[in-house]
Order: C-alpha cells, then structure tokens, then sequence
C-alpha cells in the first residue's frame, strides 16, 4: 500500500528503528530502504505492487511481489525511455516489536536492466 500510493513515510509504521538490510547495495538502516524506494518511485512514478504468496512463521515472514511500472526518469544512472517494466523480488523479514526487524531479499534487477536496454544476456552460440 505505501509504495502504490506513493508513501514512503509510511515505512516508518512497519519498520524497526534499528532495520537491517542485507542488501548489500543499499545504504543501512530504515534510511537506506526509504531511500531505495524513493528513487526507484521517482523513477517509475506509474509502479503498480502485487504481493504473493505470503508465509508466516513464528518471527519470520516471506513474500513474494511483482513490481510494474514505466522507466519515467533517470534510475541508477541510466537514461529515462519510456520502458515498460516488470520487477520480480523475494523478501524475506524477521519481526521484533511488530516491525520488519531484518530483510534478505533478491531483486531481479538485471531483469529491469534488460527491460530498459542496459544489458543484453547473450545465448550460448547453438541455441
């Protein structure tokens, strides 16, 4: 809901003041996430979030999300073209105190790269 109605403040509600990110390119604390989120949204000022599959259990919980949107502005340094754009990401939390505690994620981002022209995956010669 933050991210579809554009709100990052909101992440304050549900993230733990001491937050730890294990991403490993994203700045550290709730800090680094807003700030994340807040490129990516300046971005790609039209994203649509579905959360999937949701599991919980005991302090931990586990979602899957697809992220739509198109490339509007500049993101991560590369040039706004209009691209239309599909993100797939796996979060994993841990939870202290009602709040994401924890994070482990994987964000496929050379799939957004594709998408807007950055990268190119080359086949192996024969297929």
């Amino acid at each position: 809901q933050a991210l579809n109605e554009v709100r990052v403040e909101l992440f304050d509600e549900f993230i733990h003041p001491e937050y730890n990110n294990h991403n490993a390119h994203l700045e550290p604390g709730p800090t680094g996430v807003k700030a994340f989120f807040r490129h990516s949204l300046d971005a790609f000022p039209d994203t649509k979030v579905v959360m999937d599959d949701v599991i919980e259990e005991g302090d931990r919980i586990s979602a899957g999300f697809v992220y739509n949107g198109t490339l509007s502005k500049a993101f991560r340094g590369y040039r706004p073209n209009g691209a239309a754009v599909q993100l797939h990401s796996i979060e994993m939390w841990r939870v202290e105190d009602r709040r994401f505690a924890e994070d482990w994620d994987e964000l496929n981002l050379l799939e957004v790269f594709q998408q807007i022209g950055a990268a190119t995956v080359r086949r192996p010669e024969g297929q």
